[in-house]
């Protein structure tokens, strides 16, 4: 893979580089980024399954009015993420930036990394605050509280070990695995992690046979975390990163499940397969070097 060359490892693996910017908004006033109405703004592509999630947080936490958001353009050449006018993406109107690299340059001039999104960015400092959805998501989870009202807690003290053992499960062999399977560049560099993943999957299945939620009788963070990579899991990875034992609709529980998170309003709002097609079809060259994008596959999601 030509952009993710560095991230690489002798034996074919793909290896994620670290998020680099790690600061942190707070509900506290005297912090460094204290949180505050119209202070802060998201860059996002709805293309990509990290940027998704803190999507879905904004929405379901009630913060469009907080927190403002551009979308980049889908199509991600060797100039990387790119404002243009478009359908569901346009110029960035925050900053004038043509290219998501211009953010992370402002932030930090010898920045020489792949860059990715989403980004959250202070408009008081003009920097980047934090490129990491899993800090994003837990910002967004409690940090604006008292802003909207909103009291919904996606990460609940009660649950948090919980949640932390099932992230651990999902992350490397789910939303990590896809991208060791489809970026492997060696046959057991394929096959090691695409049969840790339908292992974790097969593990999903089963867990959910016995409850609605992956971890208690609830919708938490951990829920939020997979649901990206599922919806994306029969139109892009199945196909396009060769994951194909089985596709999510061949899972009853795991489908019927993916079915139930996609009808909380809201959630379908934030969900494009129009991007999501597009970017991964037209964008990993190495993969798909004609650049044809499917047609299907058809998915009932909603009731």
């Amino acid at each position: 893979m030509s952009d993710f060359e560095d991230e690489m490892n002798e034996v074919g693996e793909f290896e994620r580089q670290e998020d680099q910017f790690r600061q942190w908004v707070s509900s506290d006033p005297a912090s460094n980024f204290p949180a505050e109405a119209d202070r802060y703004h998201l860059y996002v592509s709805l293309a990509c399954p990290w940027a998704h999630r803190t999507i879905l947080f904004r929405k379901l936490k009630k913060l469009e009015s907080v927190i403002g958001m551009t979308v980049v353009d889908p199509i991600r050449d060797d100039r990387g993420w790119a404002f243009r006018e478009g359908p569901g993406h346009s110029l960035d109107l925050i900053n004038g930036f043509h290219f998501l690299s211009e953010a992370y340059l402002a932030s930090d001039p010898g920045f020489a990394d792949r860059v990715t999104i989403p980004v959250l960015w202070d408009k008081k400092t003009k920097q980047i605050v934090n490129n990491s959805e899993d800090d994003i998501l837990r910002m967004f989870n409690s940090a604006f509280d008292h802003y909207t009202g909103n009291d919904l807690d996606f990460y609940p003290l009660s649950l948090r070990s919980e949640i932390d053992t099932m992230n651990d499960l999902i992350y490397p062999n789910i939303n990590n695995g896809v991208y060791q399977a489809g970026f492997a560049t060696t046959q057991s560099a394929y096959e090691s992690a695409v049969l840790k993943l339908f292992s974790a999957l097969d593990h999903l299945e089963q867990h959910l046979a016995s409850q609605a939620y992956l971890v208690g009788d609830q919708i938490t963070e951990a829920d939020w975390k997979l649901f990206p990579t599922l919806i994306r899991f029969d139109p892009v990875y199945h196909g396009h990163f060769k994951c194909n034992i089985r596709r999510i609709i061949d899972y009853p529980n795991l489908y019927s499940y993916l079915q139930t998170l996609y009808q909380v309003e809201g959630v379908a709002e934030t969900v494009n397969f129009d991007h999501i097609k597009r970017h991964y079809y037209m964008t990993h060259n190495d993969i798909n070097p004609t650049q044809i994008v499917p047609v299907g596959p058809e998915i009932k999601l909603s009731a």
